[in-house]
């Protein structure tokens, strides 16, 4: 979704309202958290936005030019009426040929990182924008379009609090920055012990959990290296990108596994969503030695606990091979990233991406596993169709 410009303020507290305020710089708007300016999302009011699928070259390796993701976007439009409300998105998807979506915030990947040194700031945010969510999207409008809620986790107890409202307000799915979180101890990984209350709760509801992508939070570490000239995603450096590359879904889910969050509550349901797929065999190869290094630290085979409790959504330029052969056939599924311009405008397109596949893997990736991972009922296609199916995508 293209949040209102009201999304992160409409139900801030009176005490936090001059911490969120949009700023004027030139003829750009930003948005200044606690009294600093991020510039991560180039035009956060999203009243003017690249068209999805603008950089679709790029992330094919086939910027032949040599063109900047600016220059390869071209001029910007109007947000499309599907960003922007439930109703157009009915239609978008009916159009599409999609009967269901993961429906994600796009202001929430700023939120957390910038606001992180106050975290009781950082979940009245949080909590105003899942509340304006509710209002403007509901969490699963007419049981096609699924918006994800956010939980963040800087305070076991406030993460409690917000898994109970959104599950009263008839959330079917959370999502969870990829990160650790700064509390009242800190800096801590979120699937450390001391956060089982807030776990052991997700499990009971059987509530499945997104970790999507973010405003990486390496950027200090980075900093070291070259001078941050910009955050803008769209204006990053060649080695800001090899730097950063996806260290932060390798180490959640790593967390996960290591701090046996994942073995003392094995129904839990994670999935990784526009965290790509080329960190799975490096992760793979690393915990594999670990286990002969280590064998008392891993009460389950690391390896296995992944392939039960993760699902993986691999990037349209990925390879969904890789995956399936380390995670398995069931545990992968498609994603668009529509409408962002690194995704694809046509969302279904993606089935003639994927290598290999019969009719039954297609019906598959294009939809069953994200339903089973959602807890929705599957299809049951004839097995000699040979058209792309109705999709759901994440």
């Amino acid at each position: 979704m293209y949040e209102t410009a009201d999304a992160l303020t409409k139900f801030l507290p009176e005490q936090y309202r001059q911490a969120v305020q949009y700023v004027q710089i030139g003829r750009h708007t930003r948005l200044a958290i606690n009294g600093r300016i991020t510039d991560f999302i180039p035009n956060p009011t999203f009243d003017r936005v690249a068209a999805p699928g603008a950089h679709e070259k790029f992330f094919a390796g086939e910027n032949t030019d040599g063109l900047t993701l600016r220059e390869m976007q071209g001029a910007a439009i109007d947000a499309p009426a599907a960003t922007r409300n439930p109703e157009d998105r009915i239609a978008e998807l009916d159009r599409q040929g999609v009967r269901e979506t993961l429906n994600y915030p796009t202001l929430a990947s700023l939120v957390e990182h910038s606001a992180a040194d106050d975290p009781q700031l950082t979940l009245a945010i949080i909590h105003a924008l899942n509340r304006w969510m509710l209002e403007h999207w509901t969490y699963a409008y007419r049981d096609r379009v699924f918006s994800t809620p956010i939980i963040n986790c800087a305070e076991v107890d406030g993460a409690r609090r917000e898994l109970e409202y959104i599950l009263e307000h008839g959330a079917k799915v959370a999502l969870i920055k990829p990160a650790p979180v700064k509390g009242v101890n800190g800096w801590r990984s979120p699937a450390l012990p001391e956060f089982d209350p807030f776990w052991r709760d997700v499990e009971s509801a059987n509530l499945p959990i997104v970790l999507h992508a973010s405003q990486p939070p390496l950027d200090e570490y980075v900093n070291k290296w070259e001078p941050p000239a910009t955050k803008n995603f769209m204006a990053m450096s060649s080695f800001r990108w090899l730097a950063l590359g996806h260290r932060e879904i390798s180490d959640m889910i790593g967390s996960l596994i290591c701090h046996g969050t994942l073995t003392r509550f094995p129904k839990l349901r994670i999935a990784s969503v526009e965290n790509g797929s080329s960190w799975i065999h490096p992760l793979f190869h690393d915990l594999r030695d670990l286990t002969k290094k280590m064998p008392q630290n891993f009460p389950e085979d690391p390896l296995e606990v992944f392939r039960r409790n993760i699902w993986v959504s691999p990037f349209w330029e990925g390879s969904v091979a890789d995956v399936v052969e380390t995670v398995g056939w069931d545990r992968v599924m498609f994603g668009s990233d529509y409408p962002h311009p690194e995704g694809l405008p046509e969302p279904k397109g993606y089935w003639k991406y994927a290598e290999g596949m019969d009719t039954r893997r297609t019906w598959d990736f294009m939809g069953d596993n994200a339903r089973r991972f959602m807890g929705l009922p599957i299809e049951n296609p004839d097995p000699t169709a040979r058209q792309a199916p109705a999709a759901a995508t994440v």
